[in-house]
């Protein structure tokens, strides 16, 4: 049997105590663990994890991700390609992505013990930056990408293309683009709809939009969108998982398709999204 490895953002508070109670569940269960100390493992490094981990790529089973909502993000984002499953033991507020809470981690931990868990493949997407005729950038995003005004209040213009045919000139902060799992994130936020994380498509949905509607577009999860940004001395910034952040010159455009790598999600027998939608949104 591989390795179960834990992967912690140790700049969270409790992660420490969090990370001891796992290990000695499974060190007690006789389960070989790998455990991200803060020297192999550090989240504000722009050295992706993928490449801070590498000894690790063929000898785990499973990755066990202690932090919030964000830390998960990286992990999906730097870690994808290894096809690896990921479970978030959630340290943060108001996790979407995380599947336990730290007060019921030992009752799942059990499942994992006993390989009573399923895999749940959630579609990722990809971003494309180009200036002119030069590619500046290739995302991976598991969440959404942000195309947002800088921090002056001056409304910026973003005409969007879908395979090539004109769709809509939004005006106004900015423009969400999101994925099923991001649909629970700033898109909600803005006011776009709630999707379950196992469909695929896209979700536009225009930011405090400067027009007599606002109203969020389904996009099939096979079209290619163009967002080409009209700044007009303006600063635009492209944000990707809220993480990535890359400013934005005037005639810039983004191009958004559905990735070919997917990740996947831990998820157990008694796994439902919308009672676990109602736990995380009621009053």
């Amino acid at each position: 049997m591989k390795d179960i490895g834990i992967i912690p953002n140790w700049h969270k508070r409790n992660s420490t105590l969090v990370v001891d109670k796992i290990s000695r569940f499974f060190k007690q269960r006789n389960l070989s663990l790998r455990i991200a100390d803060k020297q192999i493992a550090d989240f504000y490094s722009e050295v992706s994890l993928a490449d801070q981990l590498n000894s690790w790529q063929d000898n785990l089973q499973l990755i066990i991700v202690v932090g919030g909502d964000g830390t998960i993000l990286r992990v999906a984002r730097d870690l994808a390609c290894w096809n690896v499953p990921v479970l978030g033991i959630n340290l943060g507020q108001k996790g979407f992505l995380a599947e336990i809470e730290v007060e019921q981690m030992e009752r799942f931990l059990q499942y994992i013990a006993t390989g009573q868990y399923d895999f749940q493949e959630r579609m990722m997407m990809e971003t494309r930056l180009q200036r002119g005729d030069k590619e500046l950038g290739n995302y991976l995003a598991l969440n959404d990408l942000v195309i947002s005004r800088g921090p002056f209040s001056r409304i910026i213009k973003i005409e969007t293309y879908v395979n090539e045919d004109y769709m809509e000139s939004y005006s106004g902060d900015g423009v969400i683009v999101s994925t099923p799992t991001g649909s629970t994130g700033y898109s909600l936020s803005a006011g776009g709809p709630i999707v379950n994380p196992s469909m695929e498509l896209f979700v536009v949905t225009p930011i405090c939009p400067h027009s007599l509607y606002n109203r969020s577009l389904i996009i099939n999860s096979d079209d290619i969108m163009k967002l080409k940004v009209d700044s007009r001395q303006v600063q635009v910034v492209l944000t990707v998982d809220g993480q990535v952040r890359f400013a934005l010159e005037d005639g810039d455009q983004v191009i958004v398709s559905r990735s070919m790598q997917k990740i996947s999600m831990v998820c157990f027998h008694d796994y439902s999204f919308y009672r676990m939608l109602h736990q995380k949104l009621k009053a």
